[in-house]
């Protein structure tokens, strides 16, 4: 089967709701669900956060992290760290679990390198589009945060497809783009329950153009995107800035500009990319 034939067959199965994912992911995916629920209130999610010692371990973790423990006062239990969090935070967290759950399962060191770039990717640009929605665009900072860390989720399904299909990854980036990243990484991200307005701004990260300044969640997505100084090694998407010259965008903001407000919350970026490599 050539690569173009594998990424249709991949597809195909995808829109279908064929979507092979290990065990732990549909575990975390029940868990996604339940904290989606309007009426999960902390001690729900304590429950369910505390019934994964390695996630629970984590979000202590992240509660006394740099992100989130502005006053520096150190907590030790998951109703605490919850509490700090809020039900928002952790949806995003255990978004971060399962898009690394789904590109865990590699064994060839090759795919397994890819698969740790496309982590560094992703959360360089869920840092960056939550302090950008906080600072430039004004959209809701935890729904950046969130689309920032699964805008890639159908790269990362592809990764864990690929030791099936050998050469699939080989030709040109262009492929994926046309032959797959669309239809699959839809079906994904329907599988994770991730809202419409979430999809459609990562949809317009396939082929769309960003505006300057940015106005929408789809900008924010997009700049973010550009100004990661990994860039994904799956693709790079059609009209995107290299990390180079990302570093020359400028624009007014208010009483200042585009680039004070990075130099401003250079820690904050590095704080929350810290908190999603933990």
């Amino acid at each position: 089967m050539d690569r173009l034939d594998a990424l249709k067959t991949i597809a195909a199965q995808a829109s279908r709701g064929e979507l092979a994912f290990p065990a732990n992911v549909e575990a975390s995916i029940r868990l996604q669900q339940a904290l989606q629920d309007p009426d999960c209130h902390a001690d729900l999610a304590t429950r369910l956060i505390q019934a994964d010692p390695l996630l629970a371990a984590r979000t202590v973790a992240i509660a006394n992290s740099v992100a989130y423990n502005r006053s520096g006062t150190e907590i030790s239990s998951v109703r605490s760290a919850v509490q700090r969090l809020g039900v928002r935070t952790l949806q995003s967290l255990v978004a971060a679990v399962i898009v690394r759950q789904i590109g865990s399962r590699q064994a060839d060191p090759a795919l397994q390198a890819k698969v740790n770039l496309l982590w560094q990717h992703t959360a360089h640009v869920a840092a960056l589009a939550m302090v950008i929605a906080r600072r430039v665009t004004h959209v809701d900072p935890d729904t950046a945060l969130f689309a920032g860390i699964v805008h890639e989720v159908g790269a990362f399904y592809l990764l864990s497809r690929a030791a099936e299909f050998p050469g699939i990854l080989d030709g040109e980036p262009e492929e994926w783009i046309g032959h797959g990243e669309i239809d699959i990484g839809h079906a994904v991200l329907d599988r994770l329950m991730v809202p419409e307005p979430v999809m459609a701004a990562i949809a317009a990260m396939w082929g769309g153009m960003r505006a300057l300044p940015p106005e929408n969640l789809g900008d924010t997505l997009l700049l973010a995107d550009d100004l990661a100084p990994v860039p994904s090694p799956m693709h790079t998407r059609p009209g995107a800035t290299t990390p180079q010259a990302a570093r020359t965008i400028d624009f007014a903001i208010g009483e200042g500009t585009f680039d004070q407000v990075l130099r401003e919350s250079a820690h904050e970026v590095e704080a929350l990319y810290a908190v999603l490599m933990l």
